[in-house]
């Protein structure tokens, strides 16, 4: 792992990250809000991301960005915490970059009795070229035709659970506006892969892929990943910026080695900070 990084990159590939969970939010349809009792807040310069009914148990419960904009201050976390225990959420993970200020932030979650929980990568560069597709699969970009098949593929790929609710929400994707970028892979007539891009200012966003596991192996995510890198160089993008989780040798990692490979720089693993606040109460 990478000791120093450059801290500009830093600071682009959080924002970039936590727009794009402000986005996912707040751009849902009335429907989707009500159904998982959804909400998004900016907060301390960063984003909290809220839903009450969240079928995953905490997933999509979310502070990020904070302490890059101004300092992370006690009375920011409190908010936040407060925020979360009052809207009843299973849980919530405070997802604050290393090099967020003040250096000692860490101490801030401690005191407030949260624990250290799943970690993430964050990749960072210049928009690379992406080479040619090495997939059978056809790549094309989906409307909102194609929305509940991107449902179904986001969710089942991920391995979330079967629920409506959710999966009507993660369809709503092909139908957003101009910043946002759908992708899939078909195999004949079946769409086997799906995959997100979010455009935030000149940075461009992997923000979410899948394959069901009957189609994997087959170049599908290498393939998406090229897609949406052609559509940030075309949009004039100048970074591209993505996050995954790190692999293990029991426990490999595909999209960790596409990253490599496209000559994105690891900038730093980032520990999650879980609270949970009907074991707080």
């Amino acid at each position: 792992m990478p000791t120093t990084f450059d801290p500009a990159w830093g600071v682009l590939a959080e924002q970039a990250e936590a727009e794009f969970m402000y986005r996912l939010n707040h751009d849902a349809s009335a429907d989707a809000k009500r159904a998982l009792g959804m909400d998004a807040v900016r907060i301390g310069g960063g984003v909290l991301t809220l839903m009450t009914h969240d079928p995953t148990g905490g997933y999509w419960n979310k502070a990020i960005g904070l302490g890059l904009e101004a300092p992370l201050t006690a009375g920011t976390v409190d908010e936040v915490l407060r925020l979360a225990a009052e809207r009843a959420v299973p849980a919530l993970a405070f997802q604050v970059a290393p090099h967020a200020r003040p250096a000692d932030w860490q101490g801030l979650l401690e005191e407030r009795g949260l624990a250290p929980g799943s970690l993430f990568v964050k990749y960072f560069g210049r928009i690379p070229d992406p080479g040619p597709d090495h997939t059978d699969l056809r790549i094309d970009r989906l409307g909102p035709e194609h929305a509940a098949g991107y449902g179904r593929v986001i969710r089942t790929g991920f391995g979330m659970p079967a629920d409506p609710a959710m999966e009507a929400w993660f369809a709503e994707a092909p139908t957003y506006g101009d910043d946002w970028v759908t992708y899939g892979a078909w195999a004949g007539d079946d769409l086997a892969a799906v995959a997100n891009l979010f455009v935030h200012g000149d940075v461009a966003t992997l923000s979410g892929a899948a394959t069901l596991p009957e189609f994997r192996r087959r170049g599908a995510q290498s393939a998406l990943m090229a897609a949406r890198i052609r559509e940030g160089a075309a949009r004039g993008c100048t970074w591209l910026s993505t996050e995954t989780w790190p692999e293990s040798p029991g426990n490999p990692n595909p999209s960790q080695h596409n990253m490599r490979q496209l000559g994105l720089t690891e900038l730093y693993v980032r520990q999650n900070w879980v609270f949970e606040p009907v074991r707080s109460a």
